[in-house]
């Protein structure tokens, strides 16, 4: 569930971890490893979303009505109640995902009514559920972006999320990010069946920085963004795993966790489908409140 945590920020200290060559790197400032949501401030960040899916059902169909208010920070899906309505928005049906401007013989078209739903899994644990599909008529494949509304439009940040691939097929991807005014974020990124990486491009139009993450998106990972003036740093399970400093945004910016056809490798075949499992959320602005 939603979490709003006023106060003043508690200062943590700074954590080291070792890297390959036996040189330190820093760790996620929030040390956003475990399984458990984390919740409090942590470092320059204070939370603004702490969600475990442990709350009310969200049952497939109930992401529906979302061309309200689109991509503003007003935006909402009507098919939607309660705390979801007021926490979550998504690409409203009918919007293109990227395949359709790069050429592929495979390419989506957003459908959260039938693609996201949020309930407990086998074990209990909450969870919300990305299952794209394909038609077996070999239509479009069913893509699906979730917004978390608290961090809409919001400038610098961390952003934190525990994902597994429960279900792998060719011809899916993610690419969560932060994007606008020719500035790019994102992580993670790739194809369900490869590997799991991030990338900045730069706003001023300089080349991609590409930062391997984990080789597979079938276990459990922790990942975070952590953005603020002058820096982006990915982490993977509490591990930097890439930092980049060059023409990073300076203004507000929507967190999107995007779902959608393959952009590399081979196109969804018919009747596919693959899932990606969500198990929380977290989010936190940067500075003193």
């Amino acid at each position: 569930m939603l979490f709003l945590c006023a106060g003043l920020v508690l200062v943590a200290a700074l954590v080291w971890l070792p890297r390959a060559d036996g040189a330190p790197a820093p760790a996620d400032a929030c040390r956003s490893t475990g399984v458990a949501l984390p919740r409090g401030d942590c470092g320059p960040f204070w939370q603004v979303l702490a969600e475990d899916f442990n709350g009310d059902r969200v049952p497939l169909g109930a992401f529906d009505d979302c061309d309200h208010h689109a991509d503003t920070s007003a935006a909402y899906c009507g098919g939607l109640t309660g705390e979801y309505r007021d926490n979550w928005w998504a690409y409203p049906s009918g919007w293109l995902d990227t395949a359709n401007s790069r050429d592929r013989d495979v390419a989506g078209v957003h459908h959260p009514e039938d693609t996201v739903s949020v309930g407990p899994a086998p074990g209990g644990d909450g969870r919300m559920s990305i299952r794209m599909w394909r038609p077996a008529d070999g239509g479009p494949v069913h893509a699906a972006a979730v917004v978390p509304r608290a961090v809409m439009q919001m400038k610098y940040g961390k952003y934190s999320a525990r994902i597994k691939v429960t279900k792998p097929a060719p011809g899916y991807k993610s690419a969560w990010l932060h994007y606008g005014g020719g500035c790019e974020m994102d992580h993670p990124e790739g194809e369900w069946t490869g590997a799991l990486t991030a990338f900045h491009h730069p706003c001023d139009g300089g080349e991609q920085g590409y930062f391997p993450g984990s080789d597979s998106w079938t276990r459990w990972h922790t990942v975070s963004t952590e953005w603020t003036p002058g820096n982006v740093r990915f982490f993977v399970d509490g591990r930097q795993t890439g930092h980049d400093t060059r023409s990073v945004p300076d203004h507000p910016l929507s967190w999107v966790l995007q779902n959608e056809s393959a952009l590399e490798g081979p196109g969804a075949a018919p009747g596919s489908s693959a899932q990606l499992d969500i198990t929380w959320v977290a989010a936190y602005a940067y500075g003193w409140k």
